[in-house]
């Protein structure tokens, strides 16, 4: 460690900060420096150890999220069902690579059929929800495509039926469903003016 910060500072001549990072506890004899101390030199470095740190300062990180299956927990599979929830919530573009990154170091701490069972099943649960969005947001754009193409009908109809319409009543058009449109559309066929028009607001409460 000192012989990297003096190459570094020798190189750039700025403050150098260092850390060490341990994925996994070593064996119990192990004695984890911190420093190096030979004579009248002494250097100090920073050892985070990944094992004793809140889940959490990872989980909601995501260049830190790869680092999150070997954090602190009791219940080390919840944790891990929390990382494969955060990534699928990524971006398209970032998603793939975090995932790989986060499954090569969980492979460190966790087992490999479990690692690839629950990527797998929340990558299943994804691909559903996002079935169902992108299914609920074509079933919306196809009732608003509806709605305005009713829209721009009944203005025609009822312009040639009781004359131009003001813009407040344009504007009450504008509100109406999808239904009451049709109910509209079936009811101007017998106006006269725009007295049945107003008669017909009133009817259906607009």
């Amino acid at each position: 460690m000192l012989d990297y910060w003096v190459r570094l500072y020798r190189l750039y001549r700025l403050p150098v900060t260092q850390v060490v990072v341990l994925l996994l506890p070593p064996t119990a004899e192990t004695v984890i420096e911190t420093s190096f101390n030979m004579e009248t030199t002494r250097h100090e470095y920073r050892v985070i150890r990944m094992w004793e740190e809140n889940p959490e300062i990872f989980l909601n990180d995501q260049a830190l999220l790869p680092l999150a299956p070997l954090a602190a927990t009791k219940q080390p599979q919840i944790l891990l069902q929390q990382v494969v929830e955060r990534v699928n919530q990524l971006s398209v573009e970032k998603r793939g690579e975090i995932s790989a990154y986060t499954q090569i170091l969980a492979g460190l701490k966790y087992k490999k059929d479990l690692i690839r069972q629950l990527f797998r099943e929340g990558m299943m649960r994804e691909s559903v929800i996002y079935q169902e969005i992108l299914a609920e947001g074509e079933q919306r754009g196809e009732q608003k495509g509806r709605e305005a193409e009713g829209r721009t009908l009944i203005f025609r109809l009822l312009t040639r039926r009781v004359g131009e319409l003001p813009q407040d009543v344009r504007q009450r058009i504008e509100t109406l469903s999808l239904s009451q449109l049709e109910n509209l559309g079936e009811a101007l066929l017998d106006f006269q003016g725009m007295a049945d028009l107003d008669a017909w607001f009133s009817q259906e409460g607009v």
